[in-house]
């Protein structure tokens, strides 16, 4: 049987820390599975009970609140995914979607803990991947809640550019009133903001296609914005 762990082109910084053996048991305890664009790969509510990495794709992460549904985050791979739901409570406390087809895999929960139990490094980059999360949080939380729309909109369309796609160039994956959830804003304010990003020559929008023509202005509105 092939080791798939052991020679996957995705493995998480973590992982990468894990011996031949260790990474064949995780191989014996992982399952895959593909989900398509719309398809929920965790379940507000539900039990938690395994480990769940994203090897491809691009999801959201969303909670239902008092009022309505929240985007909280979007996510691509490599990642986990609901770390501190799976280790903070036996529920999942937010669901996560795919907004594109995704590669899943779901790693048996006990075989995780051994390696955090007995391999240092691994439990290591797992704290600093944690960390780094928490860290990004907070600056999210600030953003939504002190900055205009037109500063959260061009955060999040360098964000899909710089650190999604690695291009100026790309499909837009959220429909406007869900950029909207994303940034807290109406989806007729982004609808506007983006006209008017087009209007001033920072981007042109072809339907969902968007291309970046000035990134240095939407740099600084984004910072300032």
């Amino acid at each position: 049987m092939i080791d798939l762990c052991k020679f996957c082109q995705h493995k998480s910084k973590a992982s990468e820390q894990l011996s031949d053996s260790e990474l064949s048991a995780q191989s014996d305890n992982c399952a895959e599975y593909r989900f398509k664009k719309g398809d929920r790969i965790i379940r507000q509510g539900t039990l938690s009970s395994n480990v769940v990495f994203l090897r491809e794709g691009l999801v959201k992460l969303h909670m239902t609140g008092p009022l309505h549904e929240q985007i909280i985050k979007l996510t691509n791979g490599p990642s986990y995914l609901g770390l501190p739901t799976t280790f903070g409570d036996k529920v999942n406390h937010y669901s996560v979607t795919a907004i594109e087809d995704s590669l899943v895999c779901f790693i048996d929960l006990n075989t995780f803990k051994t390696f955090i139990m007995n391999n240092p490094v691994f439990a290591f980059e797992l704290f600093i991947e944690l960390c780094i999360n928490e860290l990004n949080s907070y600056h999210r939380c600030v953003n939504r809640t002190q900055k205009q729309v037109s500063g959260s909109l061009a955060e999040n369309l360098l964000f899909f550019a710089d650190d999604i796609y690695h291009s100026d160039e790309f499909i837009l994956p959220l429909s406007r009133e869900e950029l909207g959830n994303l940034i807290d804003a109406s989806r007729e304010s982004v609808s506007r903001t983006l006209n008017e990003f087009q209007n001033e020559g920072l981007i042109q929008i072809d339907s969902k296609k968007i291309i970046l023509l000035d990134k240095k202005r939407l740099q600084l509105i984004s910072q300032y914005g």
